[in-house]
């Protein structure tokens, strides 16, 4: 639904790519990445990185996850 609504705008600022990383445990990584560059300030950048769903790259990204998040979602506290 995003992708539709954002496909249908005129953002001048926009960029939309894929990005492969390479990730130790969760393996190769193929991300969709859209940017966008601030016209107040070109310096500053909203970059948000998805995986397609039902690919090993989400099915990476959930383990990664899965390590952070305690049950019923709330982060561990790892102070000691």
């Amino acid at each position: 639904m995003v992708r539709q609504w954002w496909a249908g705008r005129q953002v001048p600022c926009l960029q939309v790519g894929s990005k492969r990383l390479s990730h130790p445990v969760a393996g190769d990584l193929t991300l969709d990445r859209d940017s966008l560059t601030s016209t107040a300030d070109p310096a500053q950048q909203l970059v948000i990185m998805t995986p397609e769903p039902g690919t090993p790259s989400h099915d990476g990204l959930r383990f990664l996850a899965s390590w952070t998040v305690a049950p019923y979602g709330r982060a561990r506290d790892t102070t000691p």
